[in-house]
């Protein structure tokens, strides 16, 4: 399963509260749909909606500000709910067409993070202040693993379709 597909909405279950097993669809963001069955109602209470991940996002300017996610929710999507003034961020509204929502992680944090794909590579090549711990945040889906975590801004951006543009 990904990790994207342990959260989200709730959408139906097969099974009555109060049964050893339970069957839900999870729809979140911008996070790959998936289908899951939850063994155990302390396994349910896990992933409800209302159990929110503090993230620390460090701006472009130096300050820290903390918000809270649910699981399964995108950076780039706590980022837009909560109204975050990052210039620029998220310019393709998390189709993975620009770099726009670059990221830097510490060490520790990065290697919780899920595996890069080629596609989000290609990206990250472009990206202004490239380093061995970024990542896009619309490719980041929240897990309680995650609580707590501080994610960097960069000094700048540089956004692909700009210079597409540009060059037209």
């Amino acid at each position: 399963d990904s990790q994207c597909a342990l959260s989200g909405s709730l959408k139906g279950s097969q099974h009555p509260v109060g049964t050893s097993a339970f069957s839900w669809l999870y729809v979140s963001g911008h996070c790959p749909v998936g289908r899951r069955t939850v063994a155990s109602v302390s396994e349910l209470v896990l992933f409800r909606a209302d159990n929110k991940v503090t993230v620390h996002f460090i701006n472009r300017d130096g300050e820290k500000i903390t918000v809270k996610g649910s699981p399964g929710d995108s950076l780039l999507d706590i980022v837009i709910n909560e109204d975050l003034d990052f210039d620029g961020f998220g310019a393709c509204e998390g189709t993975l067409a620009c770099s726009t929502c670059h990221l830097i992680f510490d060490e520790d944090v990065y290697k919780k993070l899920g595996p890069v794909t080629d596609e989000e590579m290609d990206m990250l090549d472009l990206a202004y202040g490239l380093t061995d711990t970024s990542r896009l945040g619309c490719q980041i889906c929240l897990t309680k693993s995650l609580e707590g975590m501080v994610a960097r801004v960069p000094e700048s951006l540089a956004d692909i379709r700009q210079s597409k543009d540009e060059s037209a």
